[in-house]
C-alpha cells in the first residue's frame, strides 16, 4: 500500500496557505487522518452527464492518492444506494452521500471552536473523515455521529474503528439528535436543513454552538451559527454561503407533470418590479427562501427551445410564471399564497438596502418559531412559525 502521509501533509499545507486551516491540533489530524481510509469502497467523478466510477482496487496507488486528497468533493454514492464498486462504466445518478471538500470540512470544524473535553454530535456522518478529524482531538467518546443510511454508516464505522476510534455512530435520521448523549457542546451538521431542529437545541448546552446549513435549493444556502441559551433558545447569524446535500428526510419532490396545466389559471397578472433572474445569484436565492418558504424555482424549455421559469409551491397550491418580453418581465400568479409578491418585496428591499450579503442574516430560534433579520432593513424581518 503506498502511504499516504505525503499527501496529507501536502493537503494540510495547502489548506493552511489558503487560510482555511489554522489550528495546530486540527493539523495535526489533517496530517495524521487518511482520507483515503473513508472513500471505500471508491468514488464517481462527475463527466458532465454522467459519473465515472473510481476505486482503489481498479486504479493505480499513485492515481488513487491524487484522487483522494483532491481539494473537491468526491461523490461516494448516487441514487440512495450505488456505490463504485457496482459498476464498471459511467453512470448517471443524482448523490446522495459524498466526502466533502476538505476546505469546507475543515474550516465548518474551525468554525466550532472546538476545545479539550467538548462533547459533539455531529449530524450526517458521510464517509466518517470529519468524525475521524474531531475524534482526534477529543478522543471517540466525545464524538457522537448520526447518519440516516445504514450502509453508509456501517462503512463510516469501519473506517473510524480501523483507526482505532469507537465513536458513537448512530444510525438514524438526525433531525431528532441524539438525546442518549446530550448534552452537547457543539452541534454540527454536514447536510442541509430547511430550518434548525428544535431537537438540537434542547441537547445543547448553555453557551453550547450550533453549526448548520439552512435552506432547501440547490444553491443559496447559508450557514448558520448560533448560541444556545439557558431558556431553550439560540440566537447567532449566517456566517456566510454553504452548500450541502439535503438531510434526506427534508429532501424536495421535483415539480413534475403539465407545467402549463399547472399555470392555466391565475388569479392576477402583471409586470414586475424586480427581474425573476436575480435568483440566480446566491444571496436574493436565499433571500427568497426566507420570504417564501417551501417555494421551488423551476426552470424548463418548451420544444422550440424557449426558456420557462416559475416558483411553485406545491403544498399551498400556488404557482408564479415569469414571460419574458423585451426588457421586461410578466408574471402570473395563481392560489393562495402570492409567491412573487413576497419574493419580489425582499429583493426590492434588499436593492434599497444597498445589497447586503448573506452574512449581514441574523436568526433567533425559539420553540415557536425561526425569525431572520437584517439590521438596519425593517422590510427584511421574516418570522417562521412553527405551529
Amino acid at each position: 500500500m503506498t502511504d499516504s502521509a505525503p499527501e496529507r501533509r501536502r493537503l494540510a499545507a495547502l489548506l493552511a496557505q489558503n487560510g482555511v486551516l489554522r489550528s495546530p491540533w486540527l493539523r495535526g489530524a489533517v496530517e495524521a487522518v487518511p482520507r483515503e481510509l473513508f472513500l471505500h469502497p471508491g468514488v464517481f467523478l462527475d463527466e458532465g452527464r454522467t459519473w465515472r466510477p473510481v476505486t482503489a482496487t481498479g486504479t493505480d496507488p499513485a492515481e488513487w492518492l491524487k484522487t483522494a486528497y483532491s481539494y473537491d468533493t468526491l461523490t461516494t454514492q448516487l441514487d440512495g444506494h450505488l456505490t463504485a464498486d457496482q459498476t464498471a462504466e459511467p453512470v448517471a445518478g443524482v448523490p446522495t452521500s459524498s466526502s466533502t471538500t476538505p476546505a469546507t470540512v475543515v474550516g465548518m470544524i474551525e468554525d466550532l471552536g472546538l476545545e479539550a473535553g467538548h462533547r459533539v454530535l455531529e449530524i450526517g456522518t458521510g464517509t466518517g473523515y470529519s468524525s475521524a478529524l474531531m475524534c482526534h482531538y477529543l478522543g471517540a467518546d466525545n464524538v457522537t455521529t448520526v447518519e440516516v443510511d445504514p450502509e453508509v454508516a456501517e462503512r463510516a464505522d469501519i473506517a473510524l474503528e480501523v483507526l482505532g476510534f469507537s465513536a458513537w455512530t448512530v444510525t438514524g435520521d438526525g433531525l431528532l439528535g441524539y438525546p442518549r448523549n446530550a448534552p452537547y457542546d457543539r452541534v454540527i451538521a454536514t447536510c442541509a436543513v430547511r430550518r434548525i431542529p428544535h431537537a438540537w437545541v434542547r441537547q445543547t448546552k448553555p453557551g453550547g454552538l450550533i453549526l448548520s446549513t439552512v435552506g432547501s435549493w440547490p444553491y443559496g444556502t447559508g450557514l448558520a451559527k448560533v448560541t444556545v441559551d439557558g431558556n431553550g433558545n439560540a440566537e447567532g447569524r449566517i456566517i456566510g454561503r454553504s452548500s450541502f446535500m439535503q438531510a434526506r428526510s427534508q429532501a424536495v419532490v421535483p415539480v413534475a407533470g403539465d407545467l402549463s396545466a399547472r399555470t392555466a389559471y391565475a388569479d392576477s397578472e402583471r409586470e414586475t418590479k424586480a427581474p425573476p433572474t436575480l435568483l440566480d445569484d446566491w444571496m436574493p436565492a436565499f433571500l427568497a427562501q426566507l420570504a417564501a418558504p417551501g417555494a421551488q424555482l423551476v426552470r424548463a424549455a418548451r420544444s422550440d427551445g424557449t426558456r420557462l421559469l416559475y416558483i411553485f409551491d406545491p403544498d399551498r397550491e400556488s404557482f408564479a410564471e415569469f414571460i419574458s418580453h423585451g426588457d421586461g418581465w410578466t408574471v402570473r400568479q395563481g392560489g393562495p399564497a402570492p409567491l412573487w409578491d413576497r419574493i419580489e418585496e425582499a429583493l426590492v428591499a434588499w436593492e434599497a438596502a444597498g445589497h447586503p450579503e448573506i452574512d449581514s442574516v441574523q436568526l433567533r430560534i425559539t420553540q415557536a418559531s425561526h425569525h431572520y433579520w437584517i439590521e438596519g432593513a425593517p422590510a427584511l424581518h421574516w418570522e417562521h412559525r412553527l405551529d
